[in-house]
């Protein structure tokens, strides 16, 4: 692609714009029809051009995971529908570094730009007798996709790790159920108790 942006990414959803069909016994079942819910958008594109301002590792043709509302249609005010922001012509948006949280190249592991990193729920502990609504961990989980800011502060791939409260986001990639955290978000690296489980609901598993 010739056409480049001086700040931003050009990207193209793969496999369209919403991830809301399951197939079942070969039959197509449509999981939701609204547009504006943020849970069925598609977030993995691919890279068609880099910005001329380029202060990361990605590269045209790397897979990348965006920010929900980059691919997202909407309704405005009189009921018509929308593209988002985003948009740029035909099957092609645009989108800033910040709103790009995991990139590879084809058949390689996902990484995380600086700015962000990825943590695996596990299981919550428990000792009580009593029912708990609560099947996870708070504020504690495996590392999963890390960043080489982090590496160079001594967090890898598999540490279980601490963060702060109300830092984490939730994310499906590749059917796992994790939490994208920043990287300042991350404080503490914990030794392994030998018991940690991780936790991945089941409606996670056939997203």
């Amino acid at each position: 692609m010739n056409c480049r942006s001086i700040f931003k990414f050009i990207v193209q959803p793969i496999d369209g714009r919403y991830n809301n069909e399951k197939d079942i016994n070969g039959k197509k079942l449509i999981l939701n029809s609204q547009i504006e819910d943020h849970r069925f958008v598609n977030r993995i594109g691919k890279v068609l051009a880099t910005p001329i301002v380029n202060n990361t590792d990605i590269k045209v043709g790397d897979s990348v995971v965006v920010h929900h509302n980059v691919f997202r249609r909407f309704y405005d005010i009189r009921g018509n529908e929308k593209n988002s922001t985003s948009f740029f012509e035909e099957d092609k948006f645009m989108c800033h570094d910040d709103q790009i949280f995991l990139y590879k190249e084809d058949n390689k592991n996902w990484k995380a730009p600086k700015a962000y990193c990825f943590v695996k729920p596990i299981k919550k502990e428990s000792k009580s007798l009593l029912i708990e609504t609560e099947k996870e961990q708070s504020l504690v989980g495996i590392l999963k996709y890390t960043n080489t800011v982090l590496e160079s502060l001594g967090f890898n791939k598999g540490d279980l790790v601490g963060f702060t409260p109300d830092s984490e986001y939730e994310f499906v990639v590749e059917n796992e159920r994790l939490y994208r955290v920043t990287t300042e978000s991350i404080i503490i690296k914990y030794e392994y108790k030998g018991n940690e489980v991780e936790y991945n609901p089941s409606w996670a598993e056939g997203s």
